[in-house]
């Protein structure tokens, strides 16, 4: 069996390891010139590390990110909401990453290019259509300028080309743009002397406005950490379509930006100083788009944000589409026709990513937050006479379990001590 695997990103390289590991081959085609390393901070929660650790990544991995202890959420006066023990401190047997997004993506990239070899990963190549038969998939690739460069025969084709999908979009031609909810995304990282333990991550505000602050990697000293940061803001009504695509990832201006940050109040980070000492910053519309009812037609599926775009909460973008990977994979490897693994692979996955869209919208995890600022948009001398114990477990662990990463037993021990 051979795969024709469409995007190079987390998704799409994950995919051709675990393809690789059951001895199903591929070719993966990236429309960028190179495979560079994009983005700033993300997190990778344990289920996810954990199918990268069967890969035999998690080495690679500890070297180059921050091992994750606890999260903090807060209210936008700097209030501790709820404190929650992350990866190996909530009891997993593996760690949350928190990471670069280039560097997550460069070590799976590198262990592809070492384990199948550079040939199979071919750059500057855009889908521009493919066609299916009783025998297989056709798929018709092209450069910038729009020549043809390439015809290629597989068993299935696998879209893993984003929220932009040129796969989902031959699939379901009339879906239109992404989902704009109004949110704007502004990202940096700069090193930043430690907060905390030097493991810990911060969520301060609600769904409507927030900051996000949380170390990726080593510094220039033992004192210091690569350190992300993050600001949501609501600047539209969400009726609006969003900023066309062109102006996703562009500079962020600070005098744009610097108000919303005065909104703020985070306890043991200077956040205004942090992003004040940031050089360059970007910033994105939070969009997702609606979950789609079937994603297999034939031989042909999609797979990551190409199949279930979400916001940006709960830490779970890149974390689902490692999972989609495996899933995939070990559907090609136990069933007798591809289009019978593409099915099941569907029905396994498509549920569970459709809520978390949903739960992602609501808020997620986070949504912890928002509940307690809304009964309490002052502050709070005791968050207990505003939102009880057992109501504030029950969103956060409500999510973890949706999004299949609860923490086990002593985990749950632990936050209530």
């Amino acid at each position: 069996m051979k795969a024709i695997i469409v995007g190079g990103g987390i998704g799409g390289l994950t995919t051709a390891l675990m393809l690789r590991a059951r001895g199903i081959g591929c070719e993966l085609f990236e429309q960028s010139d190179t495979i560079r390393e994009l983005g700033v901070g993300i997190n990778t929660l344990p289920h996810a590390i954990r199918e990268l650790a069967g890969l035999g990544l998690l080495q690679k991995l500890d070297d180059v990110a921050i091992r994750t202890d606890v999260l903090y959420y807060l209210n936008r006066h700097g209030q501790e909401v709820w404190r929650d023990p992350r990866g190996i401190d909530a009891g997993h047997d593996v760690p949350q990453f928190s990471i670069h997004r280039g560097r997550l993506q460069s070590v799976i990239h590198r262990a592809v290019e070492q384990r199948l070899g550079k040939d199979v990963i071919h750059t500057g190549c855009r889908l521009g259509a493919f066609t299916q038969d009783e025998g297989g998939v056709t798929a018709y690739f092209f450069d910038r300028a729009g020549s043809h460069t390439r015809t290629v025969r597989g068993d299935i084709l696998i879209g893993a080309d984003g929220i932009h999908s040129r796969v989902r979009e031959t699939l379901f031609p009339a879906e239109g743009p992404p989902c704009w909810n109004g949110l704007m995304l502004w990202r940096g990282a700069r090193d930043w002397p430690v907060f905390l333990t030097g493991r810990s991550m911060i969520v301060a505000g609600g769904l409507h406005a927030k900051v996000v602050v949380y170390p990726i990697a080593e510094g220039s000293s033992p004192a210091n950490r690569l350190t992300n940061w993050a600001v949501l803001v609501k600047v539209g009504d969400g009726n609006a379509p969003p900023p066309r695509r062109e102006d996703w990832s562009r500079p962020g201006k600070r005098e744009e930006l610097m108000p919303h940050v005065a909104r703020f109040k985070v306890p043991h980070v200077d956040v205004p100083a942090l992003i004040s000492a940031t050089p360059e910053f970007y910033e994105y519309p939070t969009c997702d788009r609606d979950p789609l009812p079937w994603w297999s037609c034939g031989r042909v599926t999609l797979l990551g944000d190409a199949a279930h775009p979400m916001y940006p909460v709960g830490s779970n973008g890149a974390s689902q589409a490692i999972l989609d990977a495996r899933c995939l994979a070990d559907a090609l490897a136990r069933s007798e026709h591809p289009r019978q693994a593409l099915m099941a692979y569907e029905q396994k996955r498509l549920p569970m990513t459709s809520d978390i869209v949903h739960s992602n919208r609501r808020g997620g995890p986070e949504g912890v937050i928002d509940a307690v600022e809304q009964l309490a948009p002052d502050g709070f001398d005791n968050v207990e006479n505003v939102l009880s114990y057992s109501q504030r477990e029950a969103i956060v662990r409500g999510y973890a379990s949706k999004a299949g990463f609860a923490a086990p037993a002593l985990g749950l021990a632990a936050v209530r001590a």
